[in-house]
């Protein structure tokens, strides 16, 4: 339970309650015929309590108690009609002047409801309403006392000067919710780019984990069943050098897919830290790695990699995995003992990939898998392009362009 020192830190002082009732839009403020009641009622109070203490014209007779009543009953709908609400105060008070009842006493009532208006329009119209009531106030007065020419500007400064505090408070408003307005859109801002942000590494985990256990898994499955067809194709003569082989690819598989899945799990798990932890990203290095587990499990690969210099490290990932992912496609619907051939080269400012076998392709009525539209995602990361489907001749054909231009690249975007 909070103790009162508590709650006394956390009410809001006065100055503040003050600025935020200035800020607030006065037609959204929530309690406004509540409040402006009481403002009525104390404006008529102390008019009652100026016309009984000054002498500032007649006292009011029974006609002149009613106008100056009828002046305060609409202040309280002055929010949401301004203008209405002027017109009917200016209506009973015209005539209350005009009869040389106490001038003083209607004063803080009318300023209100010039006020509101002037808060609340647009320039134009306060202008126009200002110059009516000034008009207006100016023949009454010249009917009631022609000689009072510093009674005039008194009465026209005070307009002005409640004109002017009115649409000063009103652009002031207009600027506190411009303010607002820009830090809220901010905020927006700043919230869809970290849901775009997470929905990215989303995406580059999704894909990288794809990746990394299609190609494995695929490569673990083609090597049991080498080491299931020895096994059984003549238990009588077994070939223990072929099995052993077999299963030594299978355990190197294994560890090759467990060190990077360790290393994606490290980017799910970091907290900050230093953005070294996941090591190297692998690039084209890699690619001769990639081209001797397909053909440990049974394809003939064939590479040709005519690469000058060094590539953007994003764009090496990329290839990386594209390369990966085209040779596990390979092994997987080719058929056996396909032959696939691995193409790099740069040209023109871009890095050309292409892997073509001479395959069956997928089996009908498979159900495809997110690989190819993992590969185009991960094109597009850099600003490539990717195409993929049958050869004329048969088989199947993945190409991809992949600008080596740092203005389209984006590092660290297929990591591995």
């Amino acid at each position: 339970m909070p103790t009162k020192t508590a709650q006394a830190t956390e009410r809001p002082r006065t100055g503040e309650r003050i600025m935020a009732a200035i800020n607030r839009d006065p037609l959204t403020a929530p309690h406004a015929v509540r409040n402006d009641t009481i403002l009525a009622a104390c404006t008529a109070a102390a008019a009652l309590v100026v016309t009984l203490l000054f002498d500032h014209g007649r006292r009011p007779d029974a006609l002149g108690w009613t106008l100056l009543l009828a002046v305060h009953a609409p202040l309280p709908w002055r929010r949401r009609r301004p203008l209405s609400v002027l017109l009917l105060v200016m209506a009973p008070v015209v005539p209350y002047h005009a009869l040389d009842n106490n001038h003083i006493a209607p004063v803080a009532g009318s300023l209100v409801a010039l006020y509101t208006v002037a808060a609340t329009s647009t320039p134009r119209r306060t202008l126009t309403v200002g110059a009516l009531v000034i008009g207006t106030t100016l023949t009454v007065n010249a009917l009631t006392n022609p000689d009072g020419f510093v009674e005039l500007l008194r009465i026209t400064g005070w307009v002005v000067a409640v004109l002017f505090c009115g649409v000063d408070v009103r652009f002031y408003r207009k600027y506190v919710a411009a303010i607002v307005e820009r830090a809220e859109r901010a905020e927006r801002t700043r919230e869809e780019e970290a849901r775009r942000r997470v929905a990215e590494e989303r995406l580059r985990i999704a894909r990288d984990l794809h990746d990394l256990l299609a190609h494995s898994i695929t490569l673990i499955g083609v090597q049991t069943s080498v080491a299931a067809h020895v096994l059984a194709a003549d238990p009588e003569r077994l070939d223990r050098e072929t099995v052993a082989k077999a299963l030594d690819d299978i355990a190197g598989t294994c560890r090759t897919a467990r060190g990077e899945l360790r290393t994606t799990l490290e980017v799910l798990r970091d907290n900050g830290g230093p953005s070294d932890t996941r090591g190297p990203l692998a690039g084209l290095d890699g690619v001769p790695d990639l081209v001797e587990a397909a053909r440990l499990a049974g394809a003939r690969v064939e590479p040709a990699v005519r690469v000058a210099g060094p590539v953007p490290p994003a764009v090496g990932a990329a290839a990386y995995r594209l390369v990966q992912e085209a040779l596990t496609n390979a092994v997987r619907h080719a058929g056996p003992e396909p032959a696939v051939r691995v193409d790099l080269r740069e040209e023109d400012g871009a890095l050309r990939l292409s892997v073509t076998d001479d395959g069956t392709g997928p089996t009908p009525g498979t159900t495809p898998g997110f690989g190819l539209v993992g590969m185009r995602e991960r094109a597009r990361s850099v600003g490539g392009t990717l195409d993929a489907g049958p050869r004329a001749g048969g088989g199947f054909q993945v190409t991809a362009t992949l600008p080596l231009t740092p203005a389209t690249t984006r590092e660290g975007t297929g990591t591995g």
